[in-house]
């Protein structure tokens, strides 16, 4: 904690010392408060908490003059709301920074975040609400020495709850905008082309007393970005020498990731498509991790990040590291003014499919396995295993001034075993029907209903979701949903989960309060979740920043 201050001391003074002008400088942050009182529920199974009380909070301080910045961020977790793991129960600093930036430095001290390319081999972030934080702890340099030319570099470990990795993570990315560097040849030219290279690797202490560990594991990446006018190619290509890790269970075989995105977008029309291949890509700073703790890599998902409760909470798909393959594609076109679907304001309709498998693999028997490999497989080649299975269709539409709608039809395939590991649920099919209904009363008042059906006969059958919403500009909301699971087969486990929210705006802070039931799911964000339990309660949430 010492060194902790003794930097942000010595930074504020360096930064005093060297200002030409009276300036001192700006200081900014937010803070964050979530708290809840738990009621035990047994028709629920909402367990009892002993504390009663709960809270996850933080608040970031930064402080900029000039070219230089620091800045910390404090956090208590006392203890950690339900679903988020025992690790994170204390209070402290661990995110602490010195950065300074110029025309082509840029240098940071402490603690940062980092991406390299789609974050296959190297990505750190944080997302608060599934109590992920990767951030790394030492020295990251940024270098611009050509124009269209850019460097970046860094050494560190990542954090663990709060305490830093034994893995020591170093990494090096290079990406050139050709159309930049060399600007007298192809400054005019209508394609783009943005290459792009990274080299990663991890060093932790090799022993163990049951394998023969790498010290050092490396990992290279490649990528290629193309763009014309209404079209945009994408593709990054990582390898990864043998990792022996828990994901694993500690074979030897490298591992290997493509990635291929394209984009065409015109007015009234858009079209993506992308395509991946993971293969025993996890890659961690820690080898005997579990969970989502010090990934170093990102695994991006190919699914759509859904809003609606019940398809975002029920069947969210995560992303599997050690081996899948997955296609998405979608499509978005614009009803215009005047058409019959389009009318006086126009309409969108939206499809979606997303598709994701196990590899097509072939298992070596242990006997003819002497050095460890696991398995092989056909390089992007799909297994007969179903992950999951998405298809979607979105129509909005504005009728009036007043009024507006969404309409929405989902039908996921949603393997338990596998994605929750939750063994003999099997395969869920579910389809979900979602109406969504806005009226503007006046300029200050506005009601939104939205109604939500999910019919299956596997998994605890078929529900149904009711949520009424009020708001008055500029301050205040109203809210009230009630989930209903009415088509499970144990009668006494048809439960209805209500719940109250009532909230406050002014300015920049958010306040909300709520009471009422939730039901068990997974929470979800870009294909890492996090299992929320069921709790019966009071809530308190409070945003602000300045």
């Amino acid at each position: 904690m010492k060194q902790i201050y003794s930097l942000l001391i010595l930074s504020f003074c360096y930064l005093q010392a060297f200002s030409q002008e009276p300036n001192y400088g700006q200081v900014s942050g937010n803070f964050a408060l979530d708290a809840q009182y738990y009621i035990a529920d047994s028709t629920i199974n909402a367990q009892n908490v002993p504390e009663k009380t709960r809270m996850n909070t933080f608040a970031n301080i930064n402080y900029t003059l000039g070219k230089f910045s620091t800045g910390f961020r404090y956090e208590a977790y006392m203890k950690p709301l339900l679903g988020f793991l025992p690790g994170w129960e204390g209070q402290g600093i661990m995110y602490r920074y010195a950065q300074f930036t110029d025309d082509k430095f840029d240098v940071t001290i402490g603690s940062f975040y980092e991406q390299f390319g789609s974050g296959m081999i190297l990505r750190a972030y944080e997302e608060r609400a599934l109590g992920y934080d990767n951030m790394f702890d030492g020295a990251r340099v940024k270098f611009n020495p050509y124009k269209g030319v850019y460097l970046k570099g860094l050494y560190g470990k990542q954090r663990l709850f709060w305490r830093l990795a034994d893995g020591v993570v170093r990494g090096a990315d290079a990406e050139v905008n050709l159309n930049e560097m060399l600007d007298s040849v192809m400054g005019r030219m209508k394609t783009k082309f943005i290459l792009g290279a990274s080299f990663v690797s991890r060093y932790q202490n090799p022993a163990d007393v049951n394998y023969v560990m790498p010290a050092n594991v490396g990992s290279f990446a490649t990528r290629l970005n193309i763009i014309r006018d209404k079209w945009n190619v994408s593709g990054e290509y990582v390898y990864k020498i043998n990792d022996p890790s828990a994901d694993n269970k500690f074979i030897y075989k490298n591992g290997q990731g493509l990635l291929l995105q394209f984009n065409y977008a015109t007015k009234g029309f858009g079209l993506s498509l992308s395509g991946k291949y993971i293969d025993n890509m996890s890659f961690r700073s820690d080898r005997y991790e579990g969970f989502t703790n010090v990934f170093i890599n990102f695994n991006p998902a190919l699914t759509r990040p859904h809003t609606y409760n019940l398809a975002a909470t029920l069947y969210p798909y995560a992303c599997q590291p050690t081996g899948e393959i997955a296609f998405q594609g979608e499509l978005n076109y614009k009803f215009q003014k005047g058409t019959l679907l389009g009318g006086k304001y126009g309409a969108n309709l939206a499809v979606n499919y997303s598709y994701a498998n196990g590899l097509d693999t072939t298992t070596f028997s242990p006997e003819k396995d002497s050095a460890r490999m696991g398995y092989s497989s056909r390089f992007f080649g799909p297994g007969s295993n179903k992950y999951f299975r998405d298809f979607n269709i979105e129509f909005r539409k504005k009728v009036s001034d007043k009024f507006k709608f969404v309409l929405m039809y989902i039908y996921l395939e949603y393997d338990m075993e596998i994605v929750q590991n939750l063994i003999g649920k099997g395969t869920i099919y579910s389809h979900i029907g979602v109406a969504d209904l806005n009226y503007k009363i006046d300029k200050k008042n506005n009601i939104r209903v939205e109604v939500q059906h999910l019919y299956t006969q596997q998994d605890k059958g078929s529900w149904a979701t009711v949520l009424v919403e009020y708001t008055r500009s500029p301050h205040w909301f109203i809210g009230a949903l009630s989930q209903y699971n009415y088509g499970n087969e144990v009668e006494a486990q048809r439960v209805n989960y209500p719940y109250l929210t009532v909230g406050y705006i002014q300015n920049s802070t958010r306040i909300t309060m709520g009471y009422g039931k939730q039901r068990e799911g997974l929470f979800c964000v870009g294909g890492v979740c996090r299992a929320v339990p069921a709790s019966n309660g009071f809530t308190l949430s409070i945003t602000s920043s300045f």
